[in-house]
Protein backbone atom coordinates (compact mmCIF):
# COMPACT_ATOMS: atom_id res chain seq x y z
CA UNK A 1 0.00 0.00 0.00
CA UNK A 2 1.52 3.09 -1.15
CA UNK A 3 0.16 7.38 -0.61
CA UNK A 4 1.04 9.55 -3.34
CA UNK A 5 1.20 13.06 -3.02
CA UNK A 6 3.99 15.97 -3.65
CA UNK A 7 5.83 15.11 0.11
CA UNK A 8 5.06 11.25 0.42
CA UNK A 9 4.64 7.77 -1.57
CA UNK A 10 3.93 5.26 1.24
CA UNK A 11 3.69 1.65 0.59
CA UNK A 12 2.39 -1.02 2.53
CA UNK A 13 3.55 -4.76 1.97
CA UNK A 14 2.40 -8.06 0.28
CA UNK A 15 3.81 -11.38 -0.01
CA UNK A 16 3.64 -14.59 -1.92
CA UNK A 17 4.87 -18.12 -1.55
CA UNK A 18 8.38 -16.70 -2.26
CA UNK A 19 8.31 -13.74 -1.61
CA UNK A 20 7.57 -10.91 0.89
CA UNK A 21 6.35 -7.23 -0.03
CA UNK A 22 7.57 -4.15 1.51
CA UNK A 23 5.76 -0.74 1.94
CA UNK A 24 7.63 2.28 1.51
CA UNK A 25 7.37 6.12 1.58
CA UNK A 26 9.74 8.83 -0.87
CA UNK A 27 10.25 12.37 0.10
CA UNK A 28 13.99 10.88 1.64
CA UNK A 29 17.15 11.79 0.86
CA UNK A 30 19.09 8.23 -0.38
CA UNK A 31 22.37 7.35 -1.93
CA UNK A 32 21.62 5.60 -5.50
CA UNK A 33 20.99 1.87 -5.75
CA UNK A 34 23.75 -0.46 -7.23
CA UNK A 35 22.80 -1.45 -10.88
CA UNK A 36 20.93 -4.94 -11.02
CA UNK A 37 23.06 -7.63 -12.66
CA UNK A 38 21.18 -8.70 -15.76
CA UNK A 39 20.97 -12.68 -14.88
CA UNK A 40 19.04 -11.38 -11.72
CA UNK A 41 16.95 -9.33 -13.93
CA UNK A 42 16.52 -12.44 -15.94
CA UNK A 43 15.52 -14.81 -12.78
CA UNK A 44 12.64 -12.44 -11.83
CA UNK A 45 11.03 -12.24 -15.08
CA UNK A 46 11.17 -16.16 -14.97
CA UNK A 47 9.50 -16.02 -11.70
CA UNK A 48 6.80 -14.28 -13.17
CA UNK A 49 7.50 -10.47 -12.19
CA UNK A 50 8.21 -7.34 -14.25
CA UNK A 51 12.07 -6.44 -14.35
CA UNK A 52 11.53 -3.13 -14.69
CA UNK A 53 12.48 -0.55 -11.66
CA UNK A 54 14.05 -3.21 -9.05
CA UNK A 55 15.82 -1.98 -6.11
CA UNK A 56 17.97 -3.94 -3.63
CA UNK A 57 16.85 -3.98 -0.65
CA UNK A 58 19.35 -5.69 1.98
CA UNK A 59 20.74 -8.37 0.41
CA UNK A 60 17.50 -9.63 -1.27
CA UNK A 61 15.51 -7.69 -4.33
CA UNK A 62 12.37 -5.24 -4.13
CA UNK A 63 10.38 -5.91 -7.58
CA UNK A 64 7.17 -4.08 -8.74
CA UNK A 65 7.21 -1.45 -6.45
CA UNK A 66 6.83 -3.90 -3.04
CA UNK A 67 7.30 -7.34 -3.58
CA UNK A 68 10.37 -8.60 -1.94
CA UNK A 69 12.45 -11.53 -3.60
CA UNK A 70 15.71 -13.27 -1.30
CA UNK A 71 18.30 -14.86 -3.37
CA UNK A 72 16.92 -18.43 -2.42
CA UNK A 73 13.75 -16.92 -4.36
CA UNK A 74 15.53 -15.88 -7.20
CA UNK A 75 16.96 -19.51 -7.63
CA UNK A 76 13.72 -21.50 -6.94
CA UNK A 77 12.15 -23.57 -9.79
CA UNK A 78 8.18 -22.98 -9.80
CA UNK A 79 6.39 -25.44 -11.72
CA UNK A 80 2.87 -25.04 -10.68
CA UNK A 81 -0.09 -23.20 -12.96
CA UNK A 82 0.43 -19.10 -13.24
CA UNK A 83 -3.06 -17.51 -13.09
CA UNK A 84 -3.96 -14.67 -14.58
CA UNK A 85 -7.25 -13.01 -14.41
CA UNK A 86 -8.70 -9.55 -15.94
CA UNK A 87 -8.78 -6.33 -14.37
CA UNK A 88 -11.45 -6.82 -11.44
CA UNK A 89 -11.30 -5.01 -7.92
CA UNK A 90 -10.86 -7.63 -4.94
CA UNK A 91 -8.36 -10.45 -5.30
CA UNK A 92 -7.30 -13.19 -3.56
CA UNK A 93 -4.57 -15.95 -3.72
CA UNK A 94 -4.64 -19.43 -4.56
CA UNK A 95 -3.93 -20.56 -1.20
CA UNK A 96 -6.24 -19.18 1.96
CA UNK A 97 -6.84 -20.32 5.34
CA UNK A 98 -8.58 -23.05 6.18
CA UNK A 99 -9.72 -25.11 9.31
CA UNK A 100 -12.67 -22.54 9.57
CA UNK A 101 -14.30 -21.36 11.96
CA UNK A 102 -10.36 -20.58 13.24
CA UNK A 103 -9.09 -18.26 15.68
CA UNK A 104 -5.64 -16.85 14.54
CA UNK A 105 -3.16 -15.71 17.07
CA UNK A 106 -1.11 -12.45 17.04
CA UNK A 107 2.24 -11.69 19.24
CA UNK A 108 3.77 -8.39 19.14
CA UNK A 109 7.35 -8.64 20.03
CA UNK A 110 8.88 -6.64 23.72
CA UNK A 111 11.16 -4.89 21.34
CA UNK A 112 8.11 -2.98 19.82
CA UNK A 113 6.93 -0.10 21.32
CA UNK A 114 3.16 0.48 22.79
CA UNK A 115 2.28 2.22 19.47
CA UNK A 116 2.85 -1.03 17.70
CA UNK A 117 0.74 -2.63 20.73
CA UNK A 118 -1.87 -0.38 20.56
CA UNK A 119 -2.34 -0.79 16.63
CA UNK A 120 -2.24 -4.50 16.27
CA UNK A 121 -5.06 -4.14 18.82
CA UNK A 122 -6.97 -1.94 16.71
CA UNK A 123 -6.57 -3.46 13.65
CA UNK A 124 -7.77 -6.90 15.55
CA UNK A 125 -10.53 -5.45 16.86
CA UNK A 126 -11.86 -4.27 13.49
CA UNK A 127 -11.56 -6.93 11.63
CA UNK A 128 -13.30 -9.37 14.80
CA UNK A 129 -16.10 -6.94 14.62
CA UNK A 130 -17.28 -8.44 11.50
CA UNK A 131 -18.04 -11.77 12.26
CA UNK A 132 -16.01 -13.18 10.34
CA UNK A 133 -15.63 -17.23 10.09
CA UNK A 134 -11.69 -16.30 11.28
CA UNK A 135 -10.96 -14.43 14.53
CA UNK A 136 -7.70 -12.64 16.08
CA UNK A 137 -6.33 -12.85 19.49
CA UNK A 138 -3.28 -11.08 20.59
CA UNK A 139 -1.07 -13.35 22.97
CA UNK A 140 1.78 -12.36 25.53
CA UNK A 141 3.18 -16.04 25.26
CA UNK A 142 3.86 -18.84 23.65
CA UNK A 143 3.78 -19.57 19.62
CA UNK A 144 1.50 -17.11 17.67
CA UNK A 145 0.29 -18.14 14.45
CA UNK A 146 1.88 -14.52 13.41
CA UNK A 147 4.59 -12.49 14.74
CA UNK A 148 5.22 -8.72 14.48
CA UNK A 149 8.40 -7.66 14.70
CA UNK A 150 10.48 -5.16 14.16
CA UNK A 151 13.53 -3.97 12.06
CA UNK A 152 15.19 -0.63 11.72
CA UNK A 153 16.15 0.51 8.21
CA UNK A 154 16.67 4.08 6.75
CA UNK A 155 15.93 4.89 3.22
CA UNK A 156 16.93 3.25 0.20
CA UNK A 157 16.68 4.07 -3.41
CA UNK A 158 14.19 7.30 -2.28
CA UNK A 159 12.07 5.10 -0.34
CA UNK A 160 11.58 3.79 2.99
CA UNK A 161 10.50 0.28 3.64
CA UNK A 162 7.30 0.39 5.93
CA UNK A 163 6.35 -3.63 6.64
CA UNK A 164 6.50 -6.59 4.78
CA UNK A 165 4.09 -9.90 5.26
CA UNK A 166 3.33 -12.93 3.03
CA UNK A 167 0.48 -14.97 1.84
CA UNK A 168 -1.26 -18.57 3.41
CA UNK A 169 1.09 -21.65 3.42
CA UNK A 170 -0.32 -24.54 1.06
CA UNK A 171 -1.56 -26.47 4.76
CA UNK A 172 -4.10 -24.01 5.20
CA UNK A 173 -2.00 -21.60 7.41
CA UNK A 174 -1.89 -17.77 7.57
CA UNK A 175 1.61 -16.38 6.99
CA UNK A 176 3.87 -16.17 9.75
CA UNK A 177 5.21 -13.06 10.14
CA UNK A 178 4.59 -9.46 9.78
CA UNK A 179 7.95 -6.83 9.91
CA UNK A 180 7.62 -3.39 11.00
CA UNK A 181 10.08 -0.47 10.58
CA UNK A 182 11.01 1.10 13.68
CA UNK A 183 13.22 3.70 11.84
CA UNK A 184 11.65 7.72 12.73
CA UNK A 185 11.70 8.09 9.21
CA UNK A 186 9.23 5.35 8.35
CA UNK A 187 6.53 6.37 11.28
CA UNK A 188 8.10 9.25 12.63
CA UNK A 189 9.68 9.47 16.24
CA UNK A 190 5.62 9.10 18.03
CA UNK A 191 3.99 6.92 15.48
CA UNK A 192 0.52 7.38 15.23
CA UNK A 193 -1.72 4.53 17.03
CA UNK A 194 -4.47 4.64 13.78
CA UNK A 195 -1.64 4.70 11.22
CA UNK A 196 -0.05 2.07 12.53
CA UNK A 197 -3.06 0.17 12.95
CA UNK A 198 -3.85 0.84 9.35
CA UNK A 199 -0.94 -0.50 8.05
CA UNK A 200 -0.93 -3.96 10.19
CA UNK A 201 -4.55 -4.11 9.30
CA UNK A 202 -3.56 -4.02 5.59
CA UNK A 203 -0.83 -7.15 6.70
CA UNK A 204 -2.95 -9.39 8.24
CA UNK A 205 -4.96 -8.89 4.67
CA UNK A 206 -2.16 -10.52 2.86
CA UNK A 207 -1.41 -12.98 5.64
CA UNK A 208 -5.04 -14.54 5.30
CA UNK A 209 -4.62 -14.16 1.28
CA UNK A 210 -5.63 -10.54 0.01
CA UNK A 211 -3.94 -9.34 -2.67
CA UNK A 212 -3.83 -5.03 -3.36
CA UNK A 213 -7.28 -3.74 -4.54
CA UNK A 214 -5.40 -2.20 -7.29
CA UNK A 215 -3.30 -5.00 -8.65
CA UNK A 216 -3.98 -5.09 -11.97
CA UNK A 217 -2.91 -0.90 -11.88
CA UNK A 218 -0.96 -0.12 -8.93
CA UNK A 219 -1.02 3.71 -10.56
CA UNK A 220 -4.56 4.39 -9.40
CA UNK A 221 -3.30 4.59 -5.97
CA UNK A 222 0.23 5.67 -6.26
CA UNK A 223 0.10 7.68 -9.24
CA UNK A 224 2.80 7.09 -12.06
CA UNK A 225 3.36 4.58 -14.81
CA UNK A 226 -0.11 2.06 -14.92
CA UNK A 227 1.53 -1.11 -13.16
CA UNK A 228 -0.14 -4.72 -13.47
CA UNK A 229 1.64 -6.74 -10.13
CA UNK A 230 1.27 -10.21 -12.38
CA UNK A 231 0.24 -12.96 -10.50
CA UNK A 232 3.13 -15.24 -10.60
CA UNK A 233 2.94 -18.42 -8.46
CA UNK A 234 0.67 -17.60 -6.11
CA UNK A 235 -2.70 -15.96 -8.10
CA UNK A 236 -4.69 -13.30 -8.62
CA UNK A 237 -8.30 -14.48 -8.26
CA UNK A 238 -11.35 -12.06 -8.47
CA UNK A 239 -13.33 -12.60 -5.40
CA UNK A 240 -17.39 -12.53 -6.73
CA UNK A 241 -19.76 -9.99 -5.20
CA UNK A 242 -17.32 -6.78 -5.50
CA UNK A 243 -17.20 -4.86 -8.45
CA UNK A 244 -15.03 -4.79 -11.47
CA UNK A 245 -12.65 -2.03 -11.72
CA UNK A 246 -10.94 0.22 -9.26
CA UNK A 247 -12.21 1.14 -5.87
CA UNK A 248 -11.56 3.96 -3.52
CA UNK A 249 -10.60 3.79 -0.50
CA UNK A 250 -10.23 -0.35 -0.12
CA UNK A 251 -7.72 -1.22 2.70
CA UNK A 252 -5.82 -3.31 0.30
CA UNK A 253 -5.01 -0.56 -2.04
CA UNK A 254 -1.34 -0.54 -2.75
CA UNK A 255 -0.91 3.02 -1.71
CA UNK A 256 -2.10 4.12 1.88
CA UNK A 257 -3.77 7.85 2.29
CA UNK A 258 -1.32 8.51 5.00
CA UNK A 259 -3.40 7.88 7.92
CA UNK A 260 -6.21 6.15 9.50
CA UNK A 261 -7.68 3.32 6.65
CA UNK A 262 -9.78 1.06 7.43
CA UNK A 263 -12.86 -1.49 5.55
CA UNK A 264 -14.87 0.19 3.41
CA UNK A 265 -18.30 -1.71 2.11
CA UNK A 266 -16.72 -3.58 -0.97
CA UNK A 267 -14.00 -4.85 1.41
CA UNK A 268 -16.72 -6.32 3.85
CA UNK A 269 -17.96 -7.84 0.99
CA UNK A 270 -14.94 -9.98 -0.08
CA UNK A 271 -13.87 -10.48 3.58
CA UNK A 272 -17.55 -12.29 4.30
CA UNK A 273 -17.50 -14.32 0.61
CA UNK A 274 -13.98 -15.76 1.77
CA UNK A 275 -14.48 -16.36 5.45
Amino acid sequence: MRKHSFNALLCLAAGIAVATVSCKKDNVSSTKPDAIPTETLAKIEALGFSSADVHKFGDDYIVEGDIRLTEADLNSKYTGPVLRVASSEQYRTTNLVTGTPRTITIKVASSLGSAYVAGTDTAIARYNALGLAITFSRITSGTANITISGFNQGPSGGYITLGSSGFPTSSGNPYSSILMNTNSQAYGSNPNVLYVGSVIQHEIGHCVGFRHTDYFDRSYSCGGTATNEGASSVGAIWIPGTPTGADANSWMLSCSNGGNRTFNANDVIALNYLY
